[in-house]
């Protein structure tokens, strides 16, 4: 057969040259600008169905259609061995499997069977009438696509009526077009990243390459030719062992097997459930697993078997396993440490080794611990702390001797803060000495000294005096006291902090450099 069938009005003018018009062959395909085989195959078909010219006047186009292309016989497609599509379709799934391989597998079976041509020419007209999810050919276990439904659900509170309306994630596996829904309230980092491993939860296992689209929860700077991944999803997919290749932008045959489970799960998962009020996302979530596995186990209409049989045969037993634990959320953010070793994390304090002063790090923040990573080497761990302006210290972080390699030390503390006044120098003296180490008290002090470019000296010295009567030792203190103006309302003589601050227990300037002496 050619590769392109000509349109009838072709075919009789070719009939007509050369039956008529007694035209050699070449001379026919210059006149209609067609190959010489094109005309042999033409004319021998019309003698094959014994036609002449001129053609009978009540023969129209579909009955001269049907005598030059009869449609072949079942004994002639049993005796040729008509392939069997299904099993093709499978079989292209799994990795390295290509047409010609399983041609080659035909002929050893069928060695009067098709042509190589022929072969592919019968197997991409039977894909062709696929829905485009299962047209396109994707490995056993190589990509799960995932993103977010445009449609959304409502979710009632009980109690005051308010309405929410909830985000639908989705996610499909690429041979098998197995599909995975759940709702949640947000698409911020966290959940996003939760929907991702409940993915492969309910997977079972772990496919090469995950495939979203570029979002900006899951992908920090979209582009073309070097996406950049959020560092949080890139270490959850670390932690299973998985790549995030995203979606081409403006390439919508990239994601078209999730656009097309988008498509299907509003059908058959948000339209079912469109007269359902949900109070709670809980209860939600517990609909949409109903209709999810009603979802995967509808067989197809254009094939045998159904998402569920395809996963079960074709995407399971290739993907990878699970890790022994979940990954557990953690949300990265940049800090730079202090002269006092300690990075701010969360309105908390942590301190990593004192020889990073100044340097850059990343802080990894989950429920329960905090990491801190320089130059992607983890420096320290912490148990997570929620109390605020609260320090974490470990003794290894400290330095041996602060006079050697700190910048800063107590007494030069003292010192800064005794050119201000006596009020500031006392409160930075308590400051420090009601931390478990002075080298706490640092960016307190510090704070209280860039009060100064704010406000005033004058007002600041002030701020310290009424701070040292309420035994408000913090920068928090201070700040709040010039905020509000308090400095400018006068104290009882009574009051007076000189008077408050004299106590035996208050180390002093004097303290400190003999103590720093010591460690020199």
């Amino acid at each position: 057969m050619a590769a392109e069938r000509l349109s009838m009005r072709t075919i009789k003018e070719v009939l007509r040259l050369k039956w008529e018009k007694k035209f050699s062959n070449k001379q026919v395909a210059q006149s209609c600008n067609i190959a010489r085989s094109t005309v042999r195959e033409y004319v021998g078909r019309a003698q094959s169905a014994g036609l002449s010219w001129p053609l009978a006047s009540d023969l129209d186009d579909s009955q001269l259609e049907a005598l030059l292309f009869p449609p072949l016989t079942t004994d002639t497609s049993k005796k040729r061995g008509l392939p069997d599509m299904e099993y093709i379709r499978k079989e292209l799934t799994r990795k390295s499997v290509t047409l010609n391989l399983l041609w080659l597998e035909y002929r050893q079976a069928n060695p009067d069977g098709y042509q190589y041509s022929q072969f592919c020419h019968h197997y991409h007209q039977w894909s062709d009438k696929l829905d485009v999810c299962l047209r396109q050919t994707h490995r056993a276990g190589e990509k799960a696509f995932v993103d977010y439904a445009g449609q959304t659900i409502p979710v009632t509170d009980p109690e005051t009526g308010e309405t929410r309306e909830a985000v639908l994630f989705l996610s499909s596996l690429g041979a098998s077009s197995y599909t995975y829904a759940w709702a949640s309230l947000s698409q911020d980092l966290s959940s996003w990243i939760e929907a991702n491993v409940r993915a492969l939860t309910f997977f079972g296992g772990v496919p090469e390459i995950l495939v979203p689209d570029n979002l900006k929860t899951g992908i920090k700077r979209p582009c073309y030719y070097e996406p950049d991944i959020n560092p949080t999803y890139h270490k959850m997919a670390q932690h299973y062992g998985t790549v995030v290749i995203p979606a081409r932008i403006r390439k919508p045959k990239d994601k078209a097997k999730v656009e097309s489970a988008v498509l299907v799960a509003e059908r058959w998962i948000l339209a079912a459930l469109r007269n359902h009020t949900f109070f709670s996302i809980e209860e939600l979530n517990k609909a949409i697993a109903e209709k999810l596995q009603e979802l995967n186990s509808r067989k197809f209409k254009k094939m045998d078997g159904s998402r569920r049989s395809l996963y079960e045969t074709i995407d399971r037993p290739a993907l990878k396993a699970l890790p022994s634990r979940p990954y557990v959320y953690a949300e990265c953010k940049k800090a730079r440490v202090s002269i006092d070793y300690h990075i701010e994390a969360d309105y908390h304090y942590y301190s990593v080794p004192y020889k990073l002063i100044k340097e850059q790090v990343e802080v990894w923040l989950s429920a329960t611990t905090v990491e801190v990573l320089f130059k992607n080497c983890r420096v320290a761990s912490h148990a997570r702390s929620y109390e605020k302006y609260k320090h974490t210290t470990l003794t290894e972080h400290m330095p041996k001797s602060h006079q050697k390699y700190l910048e800063w030390t107590p007494s030069r503390i003292l010192d800064w803060a005794g050119k201000n006044g006596p009020n500031t120098r006392n409160l930075a003296t308590c400051i420090m000495e009601t931390r478990k180490h002075p080298e706490q008290g640092f960016r307190s002090c510090l704070g209280i000294m860039r009060l100064v470019k704010q406000y005033s000296a004058e007002r600041v010295e002030v701020a310290c005096g009424r701070a040292l009567l309420l035994k408000a030792y913090s920068y928090k203190s201070v700040e709040s006291i010039l905020k509000n103006n308090l400095d400018k309302q006068g104290l009882p003589e009574s009051s007076s902090p000189e008077k408050q601050i004299i106590h035996y227990n208050i180390r002093g300037r004097e303290y400190y450099q003999q103590k720093e002496a010591a460690h020199a």
